[in-house]
């Protein structure tokens, strides 16, 4: 729960994207925020308040001049216990008056009074969005302080397709979320590898892994949250990308050896989270094999080429971070295996903790000793670790 104890205010104009304002909340909650719903009249035709009271948990409110507050001062009181003020979507004529400091409803008097931060999310048609008009109310938000989120690119609810429709409840998570992270890792580029690799036997089949590529993807995206530049090398996975994350995909270890050195010299950080198989098949076959010729086929295999070590050799090259997934002496492999590669921390865990699912039990190796994380979700442990390379880069203390 990475938002637990933040206090938001979620503010929703009037404009088709409202509906996906009820997604949000519940992703907001899910992730223990406390979401106080503000509504513009125009978002009431789109969605109605009880939509947005069932899932906050708390009362909706419309109007400056409600009556449930004591004072009569709603603009004043819910930004006042606000940690951050989300509008979303928002709209053109928001953003215009906003802009121009208009307080001429509840939400745009909140705004103006408000001492909390103010991210906004614009939703509106294409033409609305690429109107100079537009650019101009932005540029001046932009400016003023004002976080803009989106919008994204894609079929519109008029039937056009372009740029202004509102970003996706997840992403406007993860924008949320990467408000409020520490930014330990700003500036610096991190390069990271994920998920198993697909070794080719014939033109079907092949040899691979359990690895579902959770790991190295919730590392990816703390990195980024973090503040970090993020390259993620992955290998074939059921995944999508985290948000603001480039990612290269790959299938054998030599695509990923190849894309990694590519890249490697470049980059800050170095973390090897992917399953890279060891061995490879000498001369797959072009064709399907097929059983009733020849009898069972011999395959002979050769070795994979080691990117950590190759990376850690590099002179000049990247802080290198290692992963050990073990099935029994976890510490005794996971040590000399970092002793063997020269690289000052690698993380461990058995297989049968975590491996394919979505919790895990990391231990961190480095100079220092040994530091074992509590049993937790891949997403709290991944921020664990990027804490921990932070502090061994001299980010922070």
């Amino acid at each position: 729960m990475e938002l637990k104890g933040k206090r938001l205010v979620l503010g929703v104009t009037g404009g088709i994207a409202a509906y996906k304002a009820a997604e949000l909340v519940r992703l907001l909650v899910r992730e223990g925020a406390e979401v106080q719903v503000a509504m513009s009249e125009g978002a009431t035709h789109f969605v109605t308040p009880t939509t947005f009271q069932a899932l906050s948990g708390r009362p909706v409110y419309l109007d400056q001049w409600d009556a449930r507050m004591p004072n009569a001062m709603a603009h004043i009181d819910l930004s006042r216990q606000a940690d951050l003020l989300l509008v979303a979507p928002a709209s053109a004529d928001f953003l215009a008056r906003i802009r121009a400091g208009m307080a001429d409803d509840l939400l745009a008097t909140m705004v103006l009074a408000r001492d909390c931060p103010l991210l906004v999310a614009p939703a509106m048609n294409r033409q609305m969005w690429e109107n100079p008009a537009t650019q101009r109310n932005v540029a001046q938000l932009v400016a003023d302080g004002v976080g803009v989120l989106g919008p994204a690119s894609g079929a519109q609810a008029c039937g056009e397709v372009g740029p202004g429709r509102m970003l996706e409840p997840a992403e406007l998570l993860a924008g949320v979320m990467d408000f409020f992270a520490p930014k330990t890792l700003a500036g610096r580029r991190v390069l990271l590898t994920a998920g198993p690799t697909f070794e080719a036997i014939d033109a079907v089949r092949g040899i691979t892994n359990l690895s579902s590529g959770r790991m190295g993807y919730a590392v990816a995206a703390a990195a980024r949250r973090a503040g970090a530049e993020v390259t993620l090398i992955s290998g074939p996975v059921a995944l999508d990308a985290p948000v603001g994350v480039e990612r290269v995909a790959v299938q054998s270890a030599l695509d990923m050896h190849a894309a990694v050195m590519a890249r490697a010299a470049a980059s800050d950080i170095f973390i090897a989270v992917a399953a890279v198989a060891d061995y490879r098949v000498a001369r797959p076959a072009a064709h399907k094999l097929k059983k009733d010729e020849g009898g069972v086929p011999a395959i002979e295999l050769i070795e994979n080429p080691d990117i950590l070590a190759e990376v850690a050799a590099l002179p000049g090259g990247p802080f290198c971070v290692g992963f050990a997934a073990e099935s029994q002496n976890l510490e005794a492999y996971a040590q000399k295996k970092r002793l063997k590669k020269k690289i000052p921390l690698i993380a461990g865990n058995l297989m049968q903790d975590g491996f394919g699912g979505s919790d895990n039990r990391l231990v961190l190796f480095d100079d220092q000793g040994t530091h074992p994380l509590p049993p937790a979700s891949k997403e709290v442990l991944a921020r664990q670790l990027i804490e921990h390379i932070a502090r061994l880069t001299g980010e922070i203390a």
